[in-house]
């Protein structure tokens, strides 16, 4: 009898990728089959997210579609968690009845035992408790990637931004303990990772439940001090909570990425207030100086919120400074959606859509001329890359593969004829030919390949005797196993920043 075969499905932003790993672990671990190649699944799970305004259409969609699917296809089963399922619990079941699971985002490890229970009574089950049970990174994984790997450091927030959600979602902030983390980062590192990217939806609050607002600084040296570990990125800090030591333990930690991902939504004060965001301009500028001093070349990158009630003309041209000033290397931009529980649903002066998309227009086209001078800075230099799979567009013509740089730039290079090609987890060191705002081109005289564990780990993850195998990575350790970037369906920079 062959194995049920499942496909997990993503919306939103990196926790819930982290989330969606764990479930696939989950379901492997109970006897399931990934489902290869397009082919229908006998499982299908909807991972949601609510922080945008239609977010609820996109999935009523979806499940619209999966009824005609599930109709004609003998004991099929649609589950639906992630912070939507968390927000309208029963309500899902109300408006699709065809739904046979419906979970929250504290309770993942749960999945199985749902689907069991919903087939065995069949009827739908709703399952939704308002406190974690298990940190996600304790449960298995199915990584998508050999090479590199996602460690969640806390999970929640205790920020009460008004146009966000996801505190009520998530819950309250919380922190896993410094050796388990390292325990899962060295874990990782044996199985062949070679880049660790540093999870949290407040991730350099780390610290704050057990009282220590040195901690993520800290945890920064530790985890870049592992042995075979080549990377640490980190996503996504707060201004707030953002302190010298961790400037310092970048700069000073070879492994540790000059790259710093840090929202900023307005360059207002008066809206930085009615967001109740706790920085102001001058506090966001003088991080960004202080970073610049101590990593010159380091690629800033952020998050702007347009039209949020009762932004003016004035506003909006702070904003339009800030990112003048910041010289951002890219950012997510977005009109201002109301989600319903939120502080900022219910504030009068709702600006008018139609000058919401005005002022996007502007500041989409700024942020891409600054993006693009920050890029042409990079023509005539090399740049040491991580070979990606699947990451960005290739180039018929020429071939190229992909990867990102040190500071995350995406970068497309050519191998030249006759060198030897890299594989997915290999670094090469290229030279930057062309610059465009949102990649960098290397076509240039330079090409140096250097193998590495990594490289090795994604040829017997992908590679057997006989034929290629599924890719994907299994750790099923009880304390241990971290996600990986993988691609995701609604994709968001993090949780609660948009």
């Amino acid at each position: 009898m062959n194995a049920r075969t499942y496909e997990v499905r993503t919306y939103g932003c990196q926790m819930n990728v982290h989330d969606s790993e764990r479930l696939a672990g989950l379901l492997e671990d109970a006897g399931y089959a990934k489902a290869e190649g397009g082919a229908p699944a006998d499982v299908v799970v909807l991972n949601t997210c609510a922080v945008r305004e239609n977010a609820d259409n996109k999935l009523y969609g979806n499940l619209g579609h999966l009824a005609s699917v599930k109709a004609g296809r003998d004991g099929m089963q649609i589950a639906v968690g992630g912070c939507l399922a968390q927000k309208d619990r029963s309500e899902i079941v109300r408006r699709a009845p065809w739904v046979d699971v419906v979970f929250g985002t504290h309770n993942v490890g749960s999945l199985p035992a749902l689907l069991d229970r919903a087939r065995i009574e069949d009827e739908a089950q709703v399952e939704i408790i308002e406190a974690l049970e298990t940190f996600p990174s304790d449960l298995p994984s199915r990584r998508e990637s050999p090479y590199a790997a996602w460690v969640a450091i806390s999970v929640g927030c205790n920020n009460t931004c008004t146009f966000c959600i996801v505190p009520a979602l998530r819950g309250r902030e919380r922190d896993r303990r410094p050796g388990d983390i390292l325990a899962e980062v060295r874990a990782l590192v044996a199985e062949g990772v070679i880049e660790i990217t540093l999870l949290g939806q407040n991730v350099n609050a780390y610290g704050v439940e057990f009282g220590d607002r040195y901690a993520f600084g800290k945890l920064l040296r530790t985890v870049g001090a592992v042995d075979g570990l080549e990377r640490v990125r980190f996503t996504s800090p707060h201004p707030r909570d953002f302190t010298d030591d961790v400037i310092a333990a970048m700069a000073e930690t070879p492994t540790v990425m000059p790259q710093l991902h840090m929202p900023l939504q307005s360059g207002s004060d008066r809206v930085l207030r009615a967001m109740r965001r706790s920085y102001r301009q001058e506090r966001y500028l003088g991080i960004v100086e202080k970073v610049r001093e101590a990593m010159p070349h380091a690629a800033i990158t952020t998050d702007i919120i347009v039209g949020f009630p009762g932004e003016t003309d004035d506003d909006f041209e702070q904003t339009l400074h800030v990112v003048r000033e910041a010289r951002f290397a890219s950012a997510f931009t977005f009109q201002y959606s109301k989600r319903p529980g939120t502080p900022a649903a219910t504030m009068d002066d709702q600006v008018p859509a139609d000058v919401v998309r005005k002022r996007y227009q502007r500041l989409a086209e700024l942020v891409e001329q600054v993006a693009w001078d920050e890029s042409r800075a990079f023509v005539g230099r090399d740049v040491e890359v991580l070979v990606a799979e699947g990451e960005g567009r290739k180039d018929g013509a020429t071939h190229r593969l992909s990867g990102r740089a040190e500071d995350n730039r995406l970068v497309h290079f050519s191998v030249p004829a006759g060198a030897p090609s890299p594989r997915p987890g290999d670094m090469v060191t290229v030279q930057v030919s062309y610059a465009a705002p949102h990649h960098l081109v290397a076509d240039g005289a330079t090409y140096e390949l250097r193998r590495t564990r990594a490289g090795d780990a994604y040829e017997r993850a992908t590679t057997t005797v006989s034929a290629p195998a599924a890719p994907g990575v299994l750790l099923g350790m009880p304390t241990v196993g971290a996600p990986a970037p993988q691609p995701v369906a609604d994709a968001a920079p993090a949780c609660g920043h948009a």
